[in-house]
C-alpha cells in the first residue's frame, strides 16, 4: 500500500496538518508588505508552509512584482518560494518590460490584470508580445480576473504561438464567472485554480459541495486546489489548506485527487 492510500483510508479532518500537507503546494498566497493589511509576510508564510511540511507556497502581489520577494524569502528559510507579477496598472498594465525583468529575477507566473481587469483594454498585439517572453522563458501564464471572454481570447492567443503553461484562476468567483461548460472547454488547454477563499464569509460564500462537483465534473487532472489566503480577516494558509482538504474529501473527492491537485499539477506548472 503506498502512502497516498494510507492517508486515503486514514483521513480524518484531525489529522495533523504536517501529515495532511506534506509536499503540497498553494500556487495563491497573499502577504505583506502590501497595500492592504496582510495576516503574514512573506517570511511568516514561508516558514509555516516549511512547518508543516509543504513542498512550495507561491507569492501574489495585486500591485508590485514578487519575484524578488520570493528569492529573499527562500535564501533566508531554504524552503521552496516562488514568484511572479501581476500586469495591473501599477506595473504598467500588459508591460513587456515587466514580465522581462521578472523573468531574469527568477519569476514563475505572469498573471493578467486582477483589480485592474476593467481598466486594461486587452489588446492582441501587447498580449502576443508578452506571451512570446512566457513562451522563451518557460513561465506560467495566469488569467488574473478575466472573464470568459477574456480567457477564451487568451487561450486562443496561447494555442497560437505555442504558451501550454496557462492557469485559470479562481473560476467560481463572482469576478470570473464561469459556467461548468466553459470550464471543460477551457480545461483541454488549461489548469483551473480553484480557491477555498471564495467559500469565506467575507468573499463570494461558495457552497464547497458547488467547488467539488465541479471538479468531478471537469476532472481533477485538470484542476489545481490554493487558498489565496493571506487577508487579515481569513485564517491562516497553511490553515486554509486544511480546510479545504478536509472539504474536498467529505464532498467525496478521493485523496488521490487531492493529491493531484495539491502536488502534481501545480509540480508540472513550477517545475519545481
Amino acid at each position: 500500500m503506498n502512502l497516498s492510500q494510507e492517508k486515503s483510508m486514514n483521513f480524518s479532518p484531525e489529522m495533523g496538518l504536517k501529515d495532511i500537507l506534506t509536499g503540497f503546494i498553494d500556487t495563491h498566497i497573499h502577504t505583506s508588505p502590501d497595500v492592504k493589511p496582510r495576516l503574514l509576510n512573506d517570511y511568516e508564510a514561508a516558514l509555516e508552509a516549511q512547518e508543516k511540511g509543504m513542498g512550495a507556497i507561491v507569492l501574489k502581489s495585486h500591485v508590485e512584482p514578487t519575484a524578488g520577494r520570493a528569492y529573499i524569502t527562500h535564501r533566508v528559510t531554504g524552503f521552496p518560494v516562488w514568484g511572479g507579477v501581476t500586469l495591473n496598472l501599477s506595473v504598467g498594465g500588459l508591460n513587456p518590460e515587466a514580465v522581462q525583468n521578472t523573468a531574469s529575477m527568477g519569476g514563475k507566473i505572469i498573471w493578467l490584470p486582477t483589480i485592474h481587469h476593467k481598466e486594461i483594454d486587452l489588446d492582441h498585439d501587447a498580449l502576443d508580445e508578452i506571451l512570446h517572453l512566457v513562451k522563451e522563458y518557460d513561465l506560467v501564464l495566469a488569467t488574473g480576473h478575466l472573464d470568459s471572454g477574456g480567457i477564451f481570447q487568451v487561450i486562443d492567443q496561447c494555442q497560437s504561438l505555442g504558451v501550454e503553461k496557462i492557469m485559470v484562476n479562481h473560476p467560481l468567483t463572482k469576478v470570473v464567472g464561469v459556467s461548468l461548460d466553459e470550464q471543460k472547454e477551457m480545461a483541454r488547454h488549461a489548469y483551473l485554480e480553484h480557491c477555498w477563499v471564495a467559500t469565506m464569509p467575507q468573499h463570494d460564500k461558495l457552497d464547497p459541495e458547488i467547488m467539488a462537483e465541479y471538479i468531478k465534473e471537469v476532472g481533477a487532472k485538470h484542476c489545481i486546489l490554493a487558498t489565496d489566503f493571506g487577508q487579515d480577516h481569513n485564517p491562516r494558509p497553511v490553515m486554509g489548506m486544511q480546510m479545504m482538504i478536509a472539504s474536498m474529501i467529505q464532498h467525496g473527492i478521493s485523496w488521490e485527487d487531492v493529491t493531484r491537485m495539491c502536488h502534481d499539477n501545480p509540480k508540472k506548472l513550477l517545475n519545481d
